[in-house]
């Protein structure tokens, strides 16, 4: 037990300097946020653009990873199973785009 404390504790040493000096520099950093109603709106449709066009583009690229192609299998065979997959990859995508905005 003594063995896997010793390394913990210099690690943990190490790391609080570092964490200390990022709180200070942030305090004064520039935020993002809107500071009135229009920078929100205005930020809120260039996040809603970005986040579309990466959607897209993400389930452009799923479609190119799989056999066959996505949209004709669900428009012209009407094949409920890769619309369901259409659909979680899109949501996937787009979940992972909100929390890198948010994040």
């Amino acid at each position: 037990m003594k063995k896997l404390m010793l390394p913990l504790v210099i690690i943990l040493s190490l790391g609080t300097p570092a964490l200390l000096a990022a709180d200070l520099s942030s305090a004064a950093a520039p935020t993002w946020h809107a500071q009135s109603l229009v920078q929100a709106i205005g930020n809120v449709l260039i996040f809603a653009a970005i986040g579309i066009v990466a959607a897209i583009l993400g389930f452009k690229l799923f479609d190119m990873c799989t056999p066959g192609h996505l949209g004709k299998e669900i428009i012209e065979n009407r094949n409920v199973a890769a619309a369901i997959i259409a659909a979680a990859v899109i949501i996937g995508v787009s979940i992972i785009i909100a929390a890198a905005m948010v994040g």
